[in-house]
């Protein structure tokens, strides 16, 4: 094995581990969003996040971006995709269904994700095992909200938030693949970020919560939650998942996100009290076992 190989083998080894850890935040991600869901609106609980994590990209890397005349408009589209839209129908699933079972539900994006990048990139085609994987875990997202109605009474509102934010989470991973090894990943990230707190202000305008409470963060529980989602699950996160979507493309990185039910589920019953029904296992063990198939094709060359 040549020197170039072993480098870009250890490169590869090194973006597997950086999104398996990036996928262990995001689900803890969803105990923390819960929490301050008791003091917060969704609303509320995504700019805040935005505009800390703004801060501390600044801190990480003290470097303006140029004005990218109308690449701009990309990162704003962008900045809804992957923050405002995203996280507000995320977070506000959060408030009719239970933690786990929205990260399952969400964890339909990779299959999405796919779809997506056979139209709109060059690199990542469908193969027939894509399809597969998604009916597998299509199946296993039955399972859940079956579960769901008739143990834990979910609202339809929720399930179709839930989807919503996959979908989202897609179309954000498809397009910032275009900008994937062309901008430094911690300077996307900060500008992503902040396009998403600007376009969350009108939201709260909208909703009349700009006035928020910061009395609640006194507390040590909300201020470890809104520190935890906005260094660790968006500053870090955003930031190492560029490099992991340009080492291993947007189909494989969002893979990883299959892991995130698992992770879910075992936080929110220890940390929340949440059910942890064998149904729901046996409905993640069906999604996780879609993105299994649906891997299964040739990376690009």
């Amino acid at each position: 094995m040549t020197t170039a190989n072993r480098e870009n083998r250890s490169r590869q080894i090194g973006a597997h581990m950086m999104a398996l850890l990036v996928c262990i935040v995001w689900a803890t991600t969803f105990v923390c969003s819960k929490e301050l869901l008791a003091y917060y609106s969704p609303a509320q609980v995504m700019f805040m996040r935005f505009v800390i994590a703004y801060f501390v990209l600044w801190l990480l890397r003290p470097r303006p971006l140029p004005w990218q005349g109308r690449g701009e408009l990309t990162f704003l589209l962008l900045g809804i995709l992957g923050g405002t839209l995203y996280f507000f129908t995320e977070n506000t699933a959060l408030q009719h269904t239970f933690a786990a079972n929205v990260s399952i539900i969400v964890a339909m994006a990779p299959i999405l994700t796919a779809i997506l990048a056979h139209f709109f990139t060059r690199d990542e085609k469908l193969r027939t095992t894509v399809w597969v994987g998604f009916a597998v875990a299509m199946s296993g997202v039955v399972l859940v909200v079956l579960n769901g109605a008739l143990v834990l009474k979910l609202s339809p509102v929720g399930d179709l938030l839930a989807f919503l934010a996959a979908a989202s989470w897609a179309c954000y991973s498809v397009l910032i693949k275009r900008l994937s090894g062309r901008v430094d990943s911690t300077l996307l990230a900060r500008r992503v970020i902040l396009y998403g707190a600007v376009t969350s202000v009108p939201l709260l305008a909208a909703r009349g919560e700009l006035s928020i409470d910061f009395t609640p963060l006194a507390q040590p529980k909300p201020l470890f939650c809104i520190l935890f989602l906005a260094v660790l699950g968006s500053a870090v996160c955003f930031a190492v998942w560029n490099v992991v979507i340009d080492r291993l493309g947007v189909v494989h990185a969002n893979n990883y996100i299959y892991l995130q039910p698992f992770i879910t589920i075992v936080a929110s019953h220890f940390l929340l009290g949440e059910p942890m029904s064998w149904t729901a296992i046996v409905g993640a063990l069906l999604i996780i076992g879609g993105v299994i198939i649906s891997g299964r094709q040739k990376r690009p060359q």
